[in-house]
């Protein structure tokens, strides 16, 4: 009994020590797993992870589970901080590091390449020279665009021309469609597509937005294509801005949605009925888009959010929505060309858009936003 209390008290330190007291995988706080055969502490999520991988992971928990004097030493010599220098010595600067936020195939994705493929050890440049290819090809199950049904399309990701191509036939000599990188953004959407491997591909077509909803069943295809998109991204940005280093770039290379679900939306004189529309808010090109269902296409509209220098706010809107709406929680966006009105179902919700508004708006604008904003009211 005392050796297990000598042990359990050795772990108990061990874990608070710097470098062991975030999780090895995800970074949340506190974790109270062990891989005893890696050496590394991890929160309970990533231990499950760690249980389908038993040919390179066993895992034990530091406060339930019987630990042996051997592998007590064992944590001893290795812990977090050792085994990153040797499991995450070579992370190319393009890969995504997902966090506890994050969906479940990035995180697994992340933990078999890192300790099951041992993609960045060091010991050899195949999967970094993969994602870093010149033809970057995966077959993925595609939504239509006017349906709901999903159909097998081939996408080719060229670093040659900084473009991603879809054919809808294997021996298809014409693509259906060239997007460049320039506009290319891709985030993984699982609820959203019904899909535990759903990625989102949006890109500026004319002027709206236009969004590809992509599926493989199998979660090492996706995510690495995710990751070569973001290396293909990182090259075209790198040759954009030449004077910039990685670490101001890499931000850039995948664009999160500030905010987004459904709200009620009424027309510019406000006396027309409101309507139930799907709305994103994205915090880096300052745009709120908006369509009518979560899948669709392409956009109804978008609306530019700039400064509060420059006639910008957003503020709660009292009085009951009287014109076919179903939600009383409003919010009012002023621009300088027109104010609208939005609806919430829940109060909580109207305080998380007014917060993801204001975040906006506080936000001083670059050059390109200036411009942004300068094409988009010409357009109306």
């Amino acid at each position: 009994m005392a050796c297990v209390e000598r042990n359990n008290k050795i772990l108990f330190d061990l874990v608070r020590q710097p470098g062991n007291t975030l999780c090895a995988d995800c970074g949340v706080p506190d974790p109270d797993w062990a891989s005893y055969t890696l050496g590394i502490f991890v929160c309970l999520n990533c231990s499950g992870i760690h249980r389908n991988l038993p040919a390179v992971s066993r895992m034990k928990s530091i406060r339930l589970d019987h630990w042996d004097d051997s592998l007590v030493e064992f944590m001893q010599e290795r812990g977090n901080t050792v085994a990153k220098a040797i499991f995450e010595k070579c992370v190319p600067a393009f890969f995504y590091q997902p966090l506890q936020k994050d969906c479940m195939v990035l995180k697994d994705q992340w933990i078999r390449a890192k300790y099951e493929r041992r993609e960045f050890t060091g010991e050899n440049e195949f999967f970094k020279q993969a994602y870093c290819s010149e033809l970057f090809e995966s077959t993925l199950w595609k939504k239509g665009k006017d349906n709901k049904q999903f159909l097998k399309r081939v996408f080719q990701l060229s670093r040659k021309d900084f473009t991603l191509r879809y054919f809808i036939k294997e021996d298809s000599k014409l693509p259906k469609v060239v997007i460049s990188m320039k506009d290319l953004n891709a985030v993984f959407q699982p609820e959203k597509i019904g899909h535990i491997h759903g990625l989102q591909i949006s890109y500026v077509h004319g002027e709206r937005t236009r969004n590809l909803f992509v599926y493989h069943e199998k979660g090492q295809v996706i995510v690495s294509l995710f990751n070569a998109i973001r290396a293909t991204r990182l090259a075209y940005l790198q040759r954009k801005h030449p004077t910039l280093r990685d670490n101001d770039l890499i931000p850039q290379l995948t664009r999160y949605c500030l905010k987004e679900g459904y709200m009620e939306k009424t027309g510019p004189t406000h006396r027309e009925p409101f309507k139930k529309r799907w709305f994103t808010l994205c915090s880096m090109n300052r745009k709120l888009l908006y369509s009518k269902n979560p899948l669709d296409a392409t956009e109804l509209g978008a609306v530019f959010i700039g400064t509060e220098s420059h006639s910008y706010s957003a503020s709660e809107s009292s009085g009951r929505s009287s014109r076919g709406g179903r939600w009383n929680c409003g919010i009012m966006l002023q621009t300088p060309d027109r104010q609208y009105v939005f609806m919430c179902e829940q109060h909580q919700e109207q305080k998380e858009w007014l917060e993801a508004f204001r975040k906006i708006i506080s936000q001083p604008m670059t050059p390109e936003d200036y411009a942004n904003e300068a094409n988009m009211r010409r357009g109306k």
